[in-house]
């Protein structure tokens, strides 16, 4: 069995958005707050967490990414001095997007543990997703084609075969022409 959520910070209900608390069951606008009675929880499908889940996911890696902007447009020390004011809100910004990425994280950790413990019943042994398990496959009876089909196959198969050989021949020369230029841009230098 699953162990109980610890309740970190507003807990789950308290991190659903304003877009989010719209799919919440009836009797919860989009503008009220998100205060759930005790059992609300359980009424919200693990499928509804798991796209709550992917949005959250969506919002780690937009976060990462103006994270990564940011520091890219950072310059090095370099000599050259960059007014304090700018360094500041840069700091400021990378500052609140590390906090709202730990927020994101907490969230999502919160979400993954909620459909565990929603789906612990469901889960299956891995033995039973198992397809095969070194018993031998029924063979499979091939019906005989008809003769025109074979022949249709067999001009596919030369076809397939001459642009093969073609491709070859092409890709020999390819690498031919470039060994050419390497060794006449090496004797340049």
């Amino acid at each position: 069995m699953a162990t109980p959520l610890p309740q970190k910070g507003p807990g789950l209900a308290g991190m659903l958005s304003q877009q989010q608390q719209s799919h919440l069951p009836p009797g919860l606008g989009p503008g009220q707050p998100p205060m759930l009675p005790q059992g609300a929880l359980r009424e919200i499908s693990p499928v509804f967490l798991c796209r709550i889940g992917q949005e959250t996911v969506q919002d780690i890696v937009t976060r990462t990414m103006e994270i990564f902007q940011i520091t890219r447009a950072t310059q090095l020390p370099n000599g050259v001095t960059q007014s304090q004011a700018v360094y500041q809100d840069r700091f400021g910004k990378l500052q609140e997007h590390l906090r709202q990425l730990a927020l994101l994280f907490r969230k999502l950790r919160l979400l993954y543990e909620r459909c565990v413990e929603m789906t612990s019943d469901l889960q299956e042994e891995p033995s039973e997703l198992v397809p095969y398990l070194r018993e031998e496959m029924a063979p499979v009876r091939v019906e005989p084609c008809s003769p025109a089909v074979s022949q249709d196959r067999q001009e596919v198969l030369e076809k397939m075969r001459q642009k093969n050989q073609e491709m070859k021949i092409l890709m020999d020369q390819m690498r031919n022409l470039l060994w050419d230029v390497n060794a006449m841009l090496t004797l340049r230098k």
